[in-house]
């Protein structure tokens, strides 16, 4: 979970797909004959649009995954590449003359077809992240974004001069009790900060240019508006988020201080969390604090290898009834990390890519045979099955991609709840099915994961970028406010004092190469909960505590039917549909209701300090 899906140029946020238009929202045949003029014409454009659209971001996609594949120190070549695609993608989204058109073409929006609307409204959005009016800005932009994607993922971490891989340093954080160790791989974790700065003040002032030329105020308000929301909606909707789980995380902050205290045998209990006590470089993710009696996963996946845990994913989505994965996403794709030894470096990031928008899907991950990376096959699978589902001819080329940002992370974030609950894990006997496990610690884990995850997210990452793009906060003030926003939702803070010779904010990749979204995370869990409520009572008709998808067509089912539309759908309309609720946090809260009463009473006589 929490991955980035690869969208063509790392600034363009729109996934999109290929063929003229068939149908209408509806899925009723529109053949050229029922189309009036003005539909006859919007038609003709979009489909010469969409055939170089879909040439051009190609192109970028194949650029972006070289340089993010095979990153070589003083090596050029990957990025000049990469920036003579994306630039040769942008001047086309962002052409005066594709802008216009489209808007001349909303402005008759009632004399076009719903689908024909929603494509114009796609060309707009697009071009508005690299507009022509301003080329020099968005050359600029993009010579920014592959030069510091360079710096971010060519960095070479070490621990006491040795050098580490993140895998290495996020282990350490996982799994070491010596508190100067861990510092010191906590440390090491933010050392690539400083070397990002410049080029993050940079990319501000020109992502909020570019956007800022078709009328958005800055490039936070620019994304958000792909919800249909405006700014003020969307920090208004992250706060009502945090504000329904916050007695819940209150009480897992409360639990994690005292045990964590015992657990390094510190001599008084802190009122704030150390960031380096937690077991996740940015403290997004607690889980590894508990060890379920009965569940070994890491050792029940190490001998079967990290290939069978990303075909084994494979089969779980098969076994629902969608297809085999094509035989080019194992011949093309990035799957495991880069040998010991190699002279080169690739992003260790998870993240799903639609390199073609048709039939090329590509994963790159750094999968080792461990719990973790076994969910994580799962979420990013998520993506690649959403993205076959929806490259349909029903689909148009600007609607290829999910409902909402959101609904992409939801899906993958679904499957890798649903793989990890105890009679899923049983079915592929990777724990005996008789085994006796505390239901409790279970769920307290999950709540270490997904609650945990919330403040983080909808709170310091949306209020941070906010800040960061919207309110322009000041160069001087960057990590001040990262560690001020850290205090208040998780209730975390630095080792020692960080001053502004650090960016330790810049040091989360999304930061730098999906930036002023990360919010799209934090609505994913409240769909994927309201999602999985609906999948366990109506349709598996189990608790959701303990559920198996393992080979139900009908859920399946569910899912395509959620997948196969794409953008083409209306995502509010369709989450009501679909479990019969508006967007909500009620499914979450009330999945980990069980644990409160639990929580309550071992934090008796304990100090409560959010």
């Amino acid at each position: 979970m929490k991955k980035l899906i690869y969208t063509g140029l790392t600034a363009a946020i729109l996934l999109s797909g290929c063929s003229s238009q068939k149908t209408d929202t509806a899925g009723t045949e529109a053949s050229a004959a029922d189309l009036t003029e003005t539909q006859l014409d919007a038609q003709a454009f979009l489909d010469q649009y969409s055939k170089q659209y879909q040439q051009l971001y190609t192109a970028s996609a194949e650029a972006e995954w070289r340089s993010n594949t095979h990153i070589v120190e003083g090596d050029s070549t990957n990025a000049v590449a990469t920036r003579r695609a994306n630039e040769a993608f942008a001047a086309f989204t962002g052409s005066a003359e594709n802008i216009n058109k489209a808007k001349a073409m909303l402005a008759k929006k009632d004399q076009l077809t719903p689908l024909q609307a929603k494509q114009f409204e796609a060309i707009l959005y697009s071009g508005a992240n690299n507009p022509q009016i301003i080329p020099d800005v968005v050359k600029a932009r993009i010579k920014a974004e592959t030069e510091q994607t360079e710096k971010l993922y060519g960095f070479d971490y070490s621990i006491y001069k040795k050098s580490v891989s993140t895998n290495e340093i996020d282990d350490i954080l996982k799994n070491e009790t010596d508190l100067d160790k861990r510092l010191a791989a906590w440390n090491a974790s933010k050392e690539v900060g400083p070397t990002l700065k410049e080029g993050l003040l940079n990319l501000r002032e020109l992502r909020n240019k570019t956007v800022q030329s078709l009328g958005y105020d800055d490039y936070f308000t620019y994304q958000a508006s792909d919800y249909g929301m405006a700014r003020a909606e969307m920090m208004d909707l992250m706060k009502q988020i945090n504000e329904e789980l916050r007695p819940l995380y209150r009480e897992l902050h409360t639990y994690a201080r005292y045990e964590l205290a015992k657990k390094y045998g510190a001599k008084e209990v802190p009122d704030y969390l150390p960031a380096h006590w937690v077991p996740n470089r940015w403290g997004q993710d607690w889980s590894a604090m508990v060890d379920v009696k009965g569940i070994d996963l890491d050792a029940a996946l190490k001998p079967k290898g990290a290939e069978w845990e990303v075909e084994q994913a494979e089969r779980f989505y098969v076994s629902l009834g969608f297809p085999q994965l094509p035989t080019s996403f194992y011949e093309k794709s990035s799957l495991y990390p880069a040998p010991v030894g190699a002279d080169y470096k690739k992003n260790n990031h998870a993240s799903a890519w639609h390199i073609d928008l048709d039939k090329d899907v590509r994963s790159l991950m750094s999968v080792e045979p461990n719990a973790e990376w076994y969910e994580t096959t799962h979420h990013e699978l998520g993506h690649i099955y959403y993205y076959m589902t929806y490259t349909n001819p029903d689909v148009p080329v600007l609607l290829r991609s999910g409902a909402n940002r959101a609904y992409h992370e939801a899906m993958g974030s679904l499957m890798g709840l649903a793989a990890m609950q105890k009679p899923f894990l049983a079915n592929l006997d990777l724990i005996d099915r008789n085994t006796q496990t505390d239901e409790m610690q279970s769920l307290l884990k999950e709540a270490l994961n997904y609650v945990v995850f919330i403040p983080f997210s909808s709170g310091v990452m949306s209020e941070w970028e906010n800040d960061f793009y919207a309110e322009n906060l000041p160069a001087d003030q960057l990590n001040k406010r990262w560690w001020e926003l850290a205090k208040k939702y998780q209730g975390i803070v630095p080792p020692e004092e960080r001053g502004e010779n650090y960016l330790d904010p810049a040091t989360k990749t999304h930061i730098n190469d999906d930036p002023a979204q990360y919010y799209d995370y934090a609505l994913s869990y409240v769909l994927l909960f309201q999602l999985h409520d609906h999948i366990a009572k109506e349709i598996l008709h189990q608790d959701p505590h303990a559920t198996n998808y393992y080979g139900n067509k009908e859920v399946g089912k569910f899912l395509r039917d959620i997948m196969y539309p794409g953008a083409s759908a209306d995502w509010r309309q369709m989450l009501k549909e679909k479990t019969g609720e508006e967007l909500s946090a009620r499914a979450m809260v009330a999945y980990f209701q069980p644990l409160m009463d639990y929580l309550k009473e071992q934090n008796k006589g304990r100090k409560y300090t959010l």
